[in-house]
C-alpha cells in the first residue's frame, strides 16, 4: 500500500499535545513513521522547548509543525491550539504514549470517507496502562507485533456514547461550522474533555469505535497533574458537565461514586503508581465544595 494520500483523498492531520514527556512522544513519532496511510501534517503543541525530542522538524517521512512553544499547560487548550491551526478535513488527537497500529490511519480515513454522517470516532484500545503501573514501548510494541501475527478478524465499527481521549478522531468541518471547542474551564489534566467535546458533537452525526483502528496506550506517569488536583477533578468536573448539560446525571454520579469507592478502597495501601490518598483528598475537597455551591472545575488551579 502506497502511505502517500491518495488524489482525491481527504486531508488527514494527526494532533499531539504534550507536556514533559520528548522520550515517549520520539517513540510515539515512530510508529507515525511506518503507517500505511502517511498523515498529511502532524501538529504537535508543546508548553516549553524541553517537551520536543530533538531535531523534531527534520524527520522523514512525516511533515511535522510543531506549533508556538510557551502555550499553557491544559489538555483542552492545547488540543484547541491545535484545531484551530489544521488546514486538514480530519483531525485525529492521540496521546503523546498512544502507539497506533500501521493500519491505524487507514482505517481512521477509510471510515469518514465510507460514512458521510460519521462526525467522530475512537480506536480499538488493544492494551491500557492507564489502568495500571503503565507500558513500556518495548512491551506496547509486542502487544501490535501479536495482534497483527494473530490476524485476528476486526469484526465490526460500533456505535458509542463518547470518544477516548487517547486517540480520536474529528470531521473538522463540522466542527467548526458548529463552533465546538474543548472547553477550557476543564483546566490542565483537563479530565472529561474528551467526553464533553463529543457528546455535544454528536447532535450532528455517529460517533464510531473503529475495530480496524487499532492501538495501544502506554499509560505513561510522567508529566501528570497531582493526586489532589487529580482527585478534585473526578468530582468537580463531572459536576460541571451535568450543569452544562453534555453529560446526563446519572453517568456523572456512577463515574464519582465509583472513584471514590476506588479511592477510599485504595487508600491504606495505595499502588505505587496511583496516588490514591491525594486523590481522596481531592474527592473530599470537591464534595465540600460541591455541598456548599462554590464547587468549581477551576479551583485545582489554587490547590
Amino acid at each position: 500500500m502506497d502511505p502517500r494520500p491518495q488524489a482525491g483523498a481527504p486531508r488527514l492531520a494527526v494532533a499531539i499535545p504534550t507536556v514533559g514527556r520528548p522520550a515517549i512522544l520520539a517513540e510515539t513519532l515512530c510508529e507515525l513513521d511506518g503507517q500505511l496511510r502517511l498523515p498529511d501534517e502532524v501538529l504537535i503543541c508543546p508548553t516549553s522547548p524541553a517537551d520536543l525530542p530533538c531535531a523534531l522538524t527534520s524527520r522523514a517521512p512525516l511533515r511535522i509543525i510543531a506549533l508556538p512553544e510557551g502555550t499553557t499547560p491544559g489538555a483542552s487548550l492545547q488540543r484547541n491550539v491545535m484545531l484551530d491551526a489544521t488546514t486538514s478535513d480530519i483531525i485525529v488527537f492521540l496521546d503523546d504514549d498512544f502507539f497506533p497500529a500501521r493500519a491505524y490511519l487507514a482505517a481512521v480515513e477509510a471510515a469518514f470517507t465510507g460514512n458521510p454522517g460519521l462526525v467522530a470516532a475512537t480506536g480499538t484500545v488493544l492494551a491500557d496502562g492507564a489502568t495500571g503501573p503503565g507500558l513500556t514501548a518495548a512491551a506496547a510494541r509486542a502487544r501490535l507485533a501479536l495482534d497483527q501475527a494473530a490476524n485476528a478478524p476486526a469484526g465490526g465499527d460500533a456505535p458509542v456514547a463518547g470518544t477516548y481521549g487517547c486517540n480520536m478522531a474529528f470531521r473538522v468541518t463540522t466542527v467548526r461550522q458548529h463552533g465546538l471547542r474543548f472547553d477550557e474551564n476543564l483546566p490542565l489534566y483537563s479530565w472529561q474533555e474528551d467526553n464533553d467535546f463529543s457528546r455535544r458533537l454528536s447532535r450532528h452525526g455517529r460517533i464510531l469505535r473503529l475495530a480496524g483502528a487499532r492501538g495501544v496506550h502506554l499509560g505513561h506517569k510522567g508529566g501528570k497533574t497531582s493526586g489532589v488536583r487529580f482527585g478534585y477533578s473526578q468530582v468537580a468536573n463531572f459536576a460541571y458537565l451535568v450543569r452544562k448539560g453534555s453529560v446526563p446525571a446519572g453517568v456523572a454520579v456512577r463515574h464519582i461514586l465509583r472513584n471514590l469507592a476506588a479511592n477510599i478502597a485504595h487508600a491504606p495501601s495505595p499502588e505505587p503508581w496511583v496516588d490514591r490518598r491525594g486523590r481522596l483528598r481531592g474527592n473530599l475537597l470537591a464534595l465540600a465544595d460541591l455541598l456548599h455551591g462554590r464547587c468549581d472545575p477551576r479551583r485545582i488551579l489554587s490547590l
